[in-house]
């Protein structure tokens, strides 16, 4: 259209000012007419009119017509004030600039006025305009370009410059060091919306730069969920080749295991191992890094694109341990009712998928029986899977299938089908004599295609069965004078000559017949009549004497030089009526009568596996321009701590400015914060908390009352200065249990194993919305930064209140939710149960809580652990061995798990004298959190700090609770500190992960409707915190 245009123009103006534009000339005046109109609206100084001309322009563009001699005067709009015209002009010159830089060069000041404009719509256009001009003399300002706009404040303008990069790289391969600099900037951009495009970037700059990849790769994995979809395509695409790399194999123990077995017994095993890792898992533990990437992958599945679904289905498959790869499989079928185009590309996939694992796709079968609307190479890709997943369990049904598939119109797909059948009487040895029985009657049909496919895959059939050929043979002979397809008539004539031996009378007849229409058959005929006649003459060349130099004599002059020179060899080692023998005579029967493998009939998409899985090389089964083969698993996994990143965040240092503000200003709080405000204690917590338990085990051999004092008072008695200070507290806390014994009453004490840390309580404050009672002289402060809120509760976790008085009303529950570890019927009479006390924390470890129960009526003795079955990181090193429960008897020790902020549970052996018990400890998401006391300005600070994706929000009903029953919910769901807040209806809570110290803040507004936010670092734990919360509600 463009050589018309300009062809048209060129006519035009060469003719007479009289002669132009007059009817008849190709329509030139209505071609340029409509032309002539938009450049008098574009010359226009009214933004109306511009805009109208640049929308019918784009218009026309985008139906495909020729408007580029309107170039000049898009151009000239570019400094139009209107911003929607702009974007319509950057649109237009996105199309021609390429073709016309010329004048694009004209206009370079105009799109470098544009980069800084406000709009980050022109912004972006305009660099796209700037990068779309293929001149080299421009490269210097697009490089300039470029580096400004990876800095941009826009997200939009940051993925326009990832696109950029690869052109610029193109027009100037010298310019790739100053760009792998900026697309490692850009690999670092924290924004979604420019993940995708920096990853393609990379892919197409610089791939084997696996070390810019690194310290990005735990947050690529984190993000992918909510990068755009072919950002999504990109990103897994680069995750998957960067796993290879850095990970070994997680099947490495399989492929060793099956490798030193029998190759006949090698796929009925290795599906058995398969089909057993699908309900056990898989064998070997997976790298916590690896685990991560097909966690965060796994839900891409339920993505509507099936390019994402294709991506996720290979990392699996790639990647992921056998025992996991079951995941994809219904994603793929539910992407076989998609288009066409989808279709087949799916297909060719999962034959290749099916061909590995033949019992992957076995519980789909009927999803890839073949409809009458399906076109012929999804007929194929169909039976191909069917043929694959073919057992002795679904044998039967499928040749039922392919007894109709065999009379189909399709004469290519009858005729694979023929093949197929082939296929499973080879791999199936029950139904061998049933197949090779049908394919015998399929010889009789009138279907040329079927006969002769028919004969070729009973021959192959026959090199691999052990009996008596002769009849089969016998009746193959006969369709020598109806069979018309080559490769069917060379088999025949290939199974005479191969099995001569055993049919002695029938080759020579066979040979005299096909003597007559020797001239006449195609080459490979030929090809075997020369080979029949050597193997006929080796066995008995007394009856074709006269037959085989006829034959020899017709090859000999043949016009194919490979029957030509066929013959030659045949008549040097035969030597048929001559009278010297030849001295390769003796090894004639060598040459031509030796026996033969039988032949393989394997899946011709065995062989793809070489290829990446869903790539173009995949498809068309040959390396395309431009592939990269797929790394293969190092031996051994490379350092893991190349992608650790170093917290260099905001968050470190909110943690250090608050523990040096801590030690120098003291903050007052309520009057039940007791403890003395002073540096001195922040540095000797592990000393108190030991002292406390020394004190407690020498308190219980003298008085009863004294077990019943909290362990800040005894550390308050511990720690005190002077005796007056210890009798005024020893007063105070007389008062304060004499006035809680009059409420509650407290359980007796219970002995305890020395050294063992007692449960705190609760960490719940309610009614927030009461007036605080203020602190009196005698309550000193408490530094913020190093006592928790178990330890600055104390006794009062079980303290409550008339509720009809004026104080606030605090209800705080000793006892947390047990869970059962171990069943008394299952451990043998041995019941074990579990808690978390959330006191007692060590180096991120979760404290537990094991109770053991021996409800029988003997002494359960040698109690420990075995087989400790730790994964995702988490780490557990079990506890010393009780050595006697006596019946009827309890015991309780105090473990700590290292869960690495993950729900992985920590699987172990519990050994007994009864017996060997498997228990597995899962932590709610909750108890993965430590409570962490901060004031509500640190907390605002933080939280403005923990936006956009660190954020997730919900809402729901009240339910008529006021917000200390509210608050409570929320401190027994997850472990979290309270910040108090001066708005009476916001409650505040902080914490932080146990393992990894990420801070995790939760508001709620309550009113009619609870609205929560949480914003943590932990994105995934803080969207699960946020069910919980709202489960635990609206309960």
């Amino acid at each position: 259209m463009a050589g018309m245009g300009a062809f048209v123009a060129q006519y035009d103006n060469n003719r007479g000012p009289d002669q132009q534009g007059t009817p008849g000339f190709i329509g030139s005046n209505l071609f340029f007419k409509g032309h002539q109109t938009l450049k008098e609206q574009l010359q226009s100084m009214k933004d109306k009119e511009m805009l109208e001309a640049m929308r019918k322009i784009v218009e026309m563009v985008a139906k495909g017509q020729d408007v580029s001699d309107l170039f000049p005067d898009v151009v000239k709009a570019v400094v139009s004030k209107s911003t929607e015209v702009k974007k319509l002009v950057y649109m237009y010159l996105v199309r021609y600039a390429e073709e016309q830089q010329d004048l694009a060069l004209l206009s370079i000041s105009t799109f470098q006025k544009g980069l800084k404009d406000p709009n980050q719509l022109i912004r972006a256009s305009a660099l796209r305009v700037l990068s779309s001009i293929r001149v080299q003399m421009i490269v210097p300002i697009m490089m300039l370009a470029i580096k400004d706009s990876v800095s941009d404040l826009s997200p939009y303008v940051r993925k326009t410059a990832a696109h950029a990069i690869p052109k610029l790289y193109s027009l100037d391969p010298d310019q790739g060091e100053q760009l792998i600099d900026v697309v490692e900037k850009l690999l670092q951009d924290k924004t979604t919306l420019v993940a995708g495009s920096a990853v393609m970037a990379f892919e197409q700059l610089c791939p084997s730069r696996i070390d810019l990849i690194h310290k990005n790769y735990r947050r690529l994995c984190a993000i992918v969920a909510d990068i755009d979809e072919w950002g999504q395509c990109a990103v897994i695409n680069m995750l998957t080749r960067y796993a290879r790399t850095q990970f070994v194999d997680p099947n490495r123990k399989t492929e060793e295991k099956d490798s030193d077995e029998e190759t006949s017994e090698e796929s009925e095993d290795s599906e058995e191992d398969f089909m057993n890792s699908l309900q056990t898992g898989p064998i070997d533990a997976v790298d916590p890094d690896l685990r991560l990437l097909l966690q965060a992958c796994r839900p891409l599945l339920q993505s509507r694109n099936s390019a994402v679904v294709m991506q996720v289905a290979q990392l699996f498959y790639h990647c992921a341990p056998e025992g996991e790869i079951v995941h994809v499989v219904k994603a793929l079928i539910r992407l076989l009712k998609s288009k066409r185009e989808t279709q087949v590309i799916v297909l060719t996939n999962i034959t290749t998928m099916s061909a590995k694992y033949r019992k992957l796709f076995e519980q789909h079968m009927k999803s890839f029986f073949v409809n009458a609307s399906d076109p012929t190479n999804v007929r194929l890709l169909k039976l191909e899977i069917l043929t694959n997943i073919a057992t002795e369990t679904n044998i039967s049904v499928l040749l039922r299938e392919f007894q109709t598939y065999v009379y189909s119109s399709d004469k290519e797909f009858a005729a694979a089908t023929v093949h197929a059948i082939g296929r499973c009487a080879a791999e199936i040895s029950e139904v061998t004599d049933v197949c090779m029985h049908g394919l015998m009657n399929l010889i009789s049909t009138k279907d040329d295609t079927v006969v002769g496919e028919s004969v070729i895959v009973i021959k192959k059939l026959l090199q691999m069965q052990a009996s008596d050929k002769s009849g089969i043979i016998k009746r193959m002979t006969r369709l020598l004078a109806t069979v018309t397809v080559p490769l069917a008539r060379a088999s025949i004539l290939w199974l005479v000559g191969e099995y001569v031996e055993k049919v002695p009378k029938l080759a020579p007849d066979v040979l005299r017949k096909m003597a007559k229409s020797f001239a006449d058959e195609e080459d490979i005929v030929k090809l075997q009549i020369l080979n029949l006649a050597a193997k006929a003459w080796i066995v008995n060349n007394k009856k074709i004497t006269l037959l085989v130099p006829y034959i020899l004599a017709q090859a000999k002059y043949d016009l194919n030089y490979d029957i030509r020179d066929r013959e030659r060899f045949i008549r040097k080692v035969l030597c048929p009526n001559s009278e010297n023998p030849s001295p390769l005579e003796k090894y004639a029967k060598k040459f031509f009568m030796t026996s033969k493998p039988p032949p393989n009939l394997r899946s011709t998409f065995k062989n793809r596996d070489e290829y990446q899985l869903g790539s173009l090389s995949h498809m068309l089964n040959s390396n395309a321009i431009g592939y990269q083969p797929l790394p293969s698993f190092p031996e051994v996994a490379p350092d893991s701590s190349v992608r650790t990143v170093v917290d260099t965040s905001w968050a470190a240092q909110a943690r250090e400015s608050r523990s040096s503000s801590a030690s120098a200003t003291n903050h007052k709080t309520k009057g039940f914060y007791s403890s003395e405000g002073d540096t001195d204690e922040e540095d000797s917590d592990e000393e108190d908390s030991d002292s406390e338990d020394e004190e407690s085990d020498s308190e219980e051999e003298s008085d009863e009352e004294s077990d019943e004092e909290s362990d800040e008072e005894s550390s308050e008695e511990e720690d005190s200065e002077d005796e007056e200070s210890d009798e005024e507290d020893d007063d105070s806390s007389e008062e304060e249990s004499s006035s809680e014994e009059e409420v509650i009453k407290k359980p007796p004490p219970k002995s305890k194993p020395p050294k063992k840390s007692k449960p705190a309580a609760t960490a719940t404050l309610l009614d927030f919305d009461e007036p605080a009672a203020p602190p009196t002289d005698s309550a000193p402060t408490v530094p913020q930064s190093s006592v928790t809120l178990d330890e600055l509760l104390g006794d009062f976790g079980t303290m409550s209140v008339d509720p009809g008085s004026s104080g606030p009303n605090y209800s705080l529950d000793n006892v947390r939710t047990t869970h059962e570890l171990l069943h008394r019927m299952s451990g043998g009479g041995l019941a074990v149960d579990y808690s978390f006390p959330r006191s007692g924390t060590v180096s991120g470890a979760v404290p537990i809580s094991l109770t053991f129960n021996n409800t029988t009526d003997q002494p359960i003795t040698d109690i420990k652990v075995d087989d400790i079955d730790l994964k995702g990181g988490v780490e557990f090193s079990g506890f010393d061995s009780i050595p006697l429960i006596s019946p009827g008897q309890s015991s309780q020790i105090g473990i700590n798990i290292n869960f690495n902020d993950t729900l992985q549970p920590a699987k172990f052996t519990l050994c007994s004298s009864k017996g060997r018990f498997p228990c597995k400890i899962q932590p709610p998401v909750g108890e993965l959190l430590s409570p962490f006391v901060v004031i509500e300005s640190d907390f605002d600070s933080m939280k403005g700090k923990l936006s956009g994706m660190h954020e997730v929000t919900g809402e729901c009903g009240n339910c008529g609770k006021d917000p200390g029953t509210i608050s409570q919910l929320v401190s027994e769901t997850a472990a979290t500190s309270i910040c108090f807040s001066a708005e009476s209806n916001c409650l505040k809570f902080a914490s932080k992960t146990a393992a990894q110290e990420k801070t995790l803040l939760i508001t709620l507004n309550v009113g009619e409707v609870i609205k929560i936010s949480v914003n943590s670092e932990a994105v995934v734990l803080g969207s699960m915190i946020l069910k919980d919360i709202i489960k635990a509600i609206e309960a």
